[in-house]
């Protein structure tokens, strides 16, 4: 059963989730919160496995209530995916970057919600191919210059392979038909990476991606 908490300031946005979320067989609304003080209080009570977390709220907005969650240890199991009105709105950069996990449109169709909700549990891409790119974009645009790439001394050369391409957006399935394996192995990779970094989810790679100057921009296909 995957537990889910809803974090909206918005009391019909969060009826309509929880409508939605509670009718399927697999997954359970836990707790709702009006804002993020609310959230973070109930997450370290509930300890879900996935936050859906407004961007603007009351008190606490979403993006510092994901930075507590994020930073915090004992929470490294919560999946934060940040709610917004519009795809490209100004925080969603800092709230990947602040360890959030992903993000959704609030008007995002009832599917892809389900979809996202289970794909970030089993730790799959959250973001489609062309918003991750939007993302990469946008990222590449404000990146300083990059990080020392010590940490990268860890992986094979494979993994730096996988990683460059995870960071350029592509989905297991792409990085599969790039390097002639099979989706299993790509993904396979893609976690093995993820382990040696300390990466909290696919999103986070990418931002470390550039951070560590393996992909620069300039470099999206």
């Amino acid at each position: 059963m995957i537990r889910v908490l809803l974090a909206d300031d918005q009391s019909l946005v969060r009826a309509g989730f929880r409508a939605l979320l509670d009718a399927q067989p697999d997954i359970e609304v836990v707790a709702e919160a009006a804002d993020g003080e609310e959230a973070v209080r109930r997450i370290r009570e509930l300890r879900p496995d996935v936050v859906l977390m407004d961007i603007r709220m009351p008190a606490l907005d979403g993006l510092a209530a994901t930075r507590q969650v994020t930073a915090d240890p004992d929470l490294g199991n919560a999946k934060v995916v940040m709610l917004t009105t519009f795809e490209l709105d100004e925080y969603v950069f800092e709230a990947i970057r602040s360890g959030a996990s992903g993000f959704l449109v609030k008007d995002t169709e009832p599917e892809e919600l389900l979809r996202a909700v289970r794909a970030v549990v089993a730790g799959d891409a959250l973001l489609s191919p062309s918003v991750t790119r939007r993302l990469i974009s946008e990222f590449a645009s404000r990146s300083k210059e990059p990080a020392a790439a010590g940490a990268l001394d860890r992986l094979t050369e494979r993994e730096r392979e996988v990683m460059a391409l995870v960071g350029m957006g592509l989905s297991n399935e792409e990085i599969a038909r790039r390097l002639v394996v099979s989706p299993l192995t790509a993904k396979t990779h893609v976690s093995r990476t993820m382990v040696k970094l300390g990466a909290r989810d696919r999103a986070q790679l990418v931002v470390l991606a550039y951070e560590s100057g393996l992909v620069r921009p300039g470099w999206l296909g």
